[in-house]
């Protein structure tokens, strides 16, 4: 809001407060509510200017980055996985926010680490991976040194590195491989597969590592060097290896494999030249002349692929990179599953995708599908939901069924020939789903809003359960992947304007979360209308335009159920937790408490009055 004055309820005094919609990605939002955005932003600036850090033990245990943590552990969706000493956050959430402050500090000041929980996930192959669970202490401890080291580390990462990083995805990975092969014709792929990545990480090189990007605070780097050697309970002290699980494991990792990201830059893309040359394509003549080594690497996580435009090069980067591992990091390579592919001549498969370049005229293009790994995955997990459907046919396990469809369309709508893909897993599941549905399917019902942005162009007529139509299989269009803009960043005022200007419409992950996760005791059309009213909404509190997130977000019925209001779509509306408090306040205290929170967002003042006299409240005016 803007300037205050004194506050009363009046019948007729409301106005209409500000009209510019924030938009704000709520991790940024949470740095600026303990303010430490500035903080992080110099780290950024000092660590791409090449200084060294020996203070950020003072960083990591203010009071502000030990709040933030506990706010950005919180909103995690493991936040209520239990380690060894069955701690959530809920528990550690009752504390008062300066015996929180004192607890992390007099932790981290003779910093042992608690034993680490370990879960065996299964995989598609039948095998298992194992993680490593830390209790929600060690966690919190973890996110506070993480808040610190990642805008370091960020402005020291590789540019074409896209997992465990903010802002960046799979599909950024994907876009990147076509960039190489459609343009720029890299039609030999060198699949390198590290074995037991995780499990192999040389402690002592990693800590090296660190070191050499500038974090070289001795105390810092002796709390993770404890964390690295957290006793697994049922199995004993690691000597080696990077727990996944934890906090901390996904950035370690990247800096484990940031070197080799930099090392293969240097064999072409970053490879220095006697004499500058401001265009790049000229230099790259003048080194193909050389005989140089054409490469480039798009890496997710320990997944990478190399790129070579002929036999000979991919021939030498195979046996290069395999002796770069072993002799630099200490890692083996899987012979199986470690080859050579010319895309011209067969598939070579990338997170969940198969590429192929096929002759279109004069010139080769990608041609691309899901794997058949990933098909078969897709079957099973949708004929476990048809089996769900039989047994229990409520709304929210059509819910369910729904977002899983969403899901999985979501993911592999990059693929070129994603709908022959998606024909095929059809045919094979909705034989199933007929057969199975038959005693409790339906002609008629309703299509909500989710299904008409998403599928209202599907000729084929829907299935209703439970008065909901399924998503349908088959319906899904490829959407080309976009590469990933090296502008955007959570560190640089230009970058974070540029994630602000995308958050235009509604988060695709907030969606399918609201599908997974129905509000347990509601009615089906209740659970159905919130996931319409989130796409109607664009994903904005209906007050204060303000971007909603799963942690701060609450469906009000505009006229209470007591009154004789109903769960239909229209009797709805998304708002933020504090502004939900703000509608049924009724002392002048708590109507002062919430504005005054609310005092830096645009309220629409005449919608909030509208709202609280529905209920049965007073209007609110806010005399300048």
């Amino acid at each position: 809001m803007t300037k205050r004055g004194k506050i009363s309820c009046k019948g007729s005094e409301s106005r209409l407060m500000a009209t510019k919609k924030l938009k704000k990605k709520q991790r940024l939002r949470n740095n600026e509510y303990y303010d430490t955005q500035k903080i992080y932003d110099n780290l950024y600036s000092k660590a791409g200017q090449n200084q060294k850090f020996n203070n950020l033990y003072d960083i990591i245990i203010s009071s502000e980055n030990i709040l933030l943590a506990y706010r950005n552990i919180k909103r995690n969706k493991g936040s209520k996985t239990k380690g060894t000493n069955s701690t959530t956050i809920l528990d550690i959430g009752e504390q008062e926010p300066e015996k929180l402050i004192a607890y992390v500090k007099n932790r981290i000041a003779s910093f042992k680490p608690m034993s680490v929980r370990r879960v065996e996930i299964p995989k598609d192959n039948g095998k298992t991976r194992p993680l490593g669970i830390p209790t929600m202490e060690d966690r919190l401890i973890q996110q506070c040194i993480k808040q610190v080291l990642e805008p370091i580390c960020e402005a020291k990462f590789y540019k074409h590195s896209y997992g465990f990083r903010p802002n960046r995805s799979t599909h950024h990975a994907i876009a990147r491989t076509l960039a190489l092969t459609n343009r720029h014709n890299f039609q030999y792929v060198v699949d390198i597969d590290i074995k037991g990545f995780f499990d192999n990480v040389d402690h002592g090189k990693l800590l090296k590592q660190l070191w050499s990007l500038g974090i070289q605070d001795k105390r810092l780097i002796s709390i993770i060097s404890k964390m690295l050697k957290a006793e697994i309970k049922g199995i004993g002290v690691p000597t080696k290896g990077v727990p996944q699980g934890g906090v901390l494991s996904p950035i370690l990792s990247n800096v484990v494999l940031n070197e080799l990201d930099w090392w293969v830059a240097s064999q072409w893309e970053n490879h220095k030249t006697h004499t500058e040359y401001k265009n790049p394509t000229r230099k790259y003549e003048l080194m193909r002349k050389g005989k140089l080594k054409e490469v480039f690497i798009v890496r997710y996580a320990d997944d990478f692929k190399l790129f070579c435009k002929d036999r000979d090069t991919a021939n030498k980067m195979f046996i290069a990179t395999k002796q770069w591992l072993e002799e630099r990091l200490g890692l083996q390579i899987s012979p199986e599953k470690s080859k050579i592919v010319n895309l011209k001549k067969k598939y070579s498969e990338f997170l969940g995708i198969k590429l192929k370049l096929w002759k279109k005229g004069n010139k080769y293009v990608v041609k691309s599908h899901m794997t058949d790994k990933s098909i078969e995955k897709c079957k099973k997990q949708l004929k476990e939901k048809i089996k769900v459907l039989q047994h229990d046919a409520n709304g929210i396990h059509v819910q369910h069924f729904n977002a899983t469809v969403l899901g999985i369309h979501g993911y592999y709508k990059i693929a070129s020939h994603i709908s022959k893909d998606f024909a095929q897993i059809a045919f094979h599941v909705n034989k199933s789903l007929y057969c199975r549905t038959k005693c409790i399917k339906s002609k008629t019902g309703k299509k909500s809003k989710v299904y008409e942005k998403f599928y209202g162009k599907s000729k084929v007529k829907p299935l209703y359960i439970q008065g909901v139509a399924l998503y349908p299989i088959h319906f899904v269009q490829t959407t080309p992947p976009v590469c990933f803009s090296q502008d955007v960043c959570n560190y640089t005022p230009l970058g974070r304007k540029k994630i602000h200007d995308k958050l235009q419409n509604f988060n695709y992950d907030t969606l399918i979360y609201l599908m997974n996760n129905p509000v347990k005791g509601q009615s089906v059309e209740f659970n159905d209308n919130r996931i319409s009213l989130y796409v109607g909404q664009r994903g904005r509190c209906f007050i204060t335009g303000e971007k909603l997130q799963i942690s701060n977000m609450e469906v009000h019925h505009k006229t209470p159920k007591h009154l004789g209001g109903k769960d239909e779509y229209r009797n709805l509306v998304y708002v933020t937790f504090d502004i939900h408090k703000l509608i049924h306040a009724t002392t002048q205290e708590t109507i002062e408490k919430y504005l005054l929170k609310l005092e830096k967002l645009p309220v629409d003042l005449e919608r909030l009055n509208k709202l609280r006299i529905l209920v049965g409240n007073c209007e609110i005016s806010v005399n300048k």
